[in-house]
């Protein structure tokens, strides 16, 4: 229950899914943390869950496709917990599951928007902050379509391709500041993204055991599988890790 004792994490898209399961964890264990997301009566529901155990959390309306909105809010964020160690970049979209040739460039940007610009805005503006801490750990949301390809969701597929190339090129460059810079590759996660990608693609039930059916230990993971990965990259533990790809997959990239 300690693990991230005096430690102030930040996690982007926390009122849901992945973030929020992260955000559950890492606030158990001895974290404060500032919930980003758009989903503003989802994070305060989840806000008022946690401050009933009495963990110190905090929520912020942010948009991280727009810069100036995550420098204020990272901003606000030091002047009510006083530093930040841990930066979650968690936020993400699946977009349009067209072929590339039918996709418009809207389509296309909105997707980049967040899920590649939003890391980048909000790593650039928890740098400093970070800096001033001393040190600390970024923790990048790609996906095992990070590591392989797929014959869908193009957009998707190379945004977290960009972040797994951008943790490692971050890695490097702020190594000698301390801080380090993973990334997660999560398999099929039953979240709400994934629920709504199986519901556009036909039968719910049908599509939910072939899903599990493509790895090797037979299910999808839950979103507890990938938060306690997050604690162990925001902790101690991993004080030499910075560069990695902490893959979650239930052993769908093994083959």
């Amino acid at each position: 229950m300690n693990r991230l004792t005096d430690k102030v994490a930040v996690i982007t898209g926390a009122a849901v899914g992945l973030g929020r399961a992260t955000a559950i964890r890492m606030a158990e264990e001895g974290a404060s943390v500032a919930l980003l997301d758009v989903l503003d009566a989802d994070g305060l529901e989840l806000i008022e869950s946690l401050r009933e155990r009495s963990l110190p959390v905090a929520y912020w309306h942010c948009d991280v496709s727009s810069e100036r909105e995550v420098q204020a809010v990272m901003a606000e964020i030091v002047e009510h917990f006083g530093r930040i160690d841990v930066l979650v970049n968690n936020a993400g979209v699946a977009g349009v599951n067209k072929p590339t040739h039918e996709i418009t460039e809207a389509e296309w940007d909105w997707v980049q928007a967040i899920n590649v610009k939003g890391v980048f805005f909000c790593t650039k503006h928890a740098i400093p902050h970070l800096k001033q801490a001393g040190g600390g750990s970024i923790i990048n949301l790609s996906s095992i379509y990070g590591l392989v390809g797929g014959p869908d969701i193009p957009p998707y597929h190379a945004s977290k391709g960009a972040v797994r190339l951008m943790t490692k090129t971050d890695a490097l460059i702020y190594a000698p500041d301390r801080i380090r810079v993973n990334s997660i590759h999560p398999g099929f996660i039953w979240t709400p993204m994934v629920e709504g990608h199986l519901s556009g693609a036909g039968d719910l039930e049908e599509g939910r055991k072939a899903t599990a059916a493509l790895h090797p230990l037979g299910h999808m993971g839950e979103a507890d599988d990938i938060a306690w990965g997050a604690v162990y990259l925001a902790s101690d533990e991993a004080k030499f890790v910075t560069g990695a790809e902490l893959v979650i997959d239930g052993g769908y990239t093994a083959r």
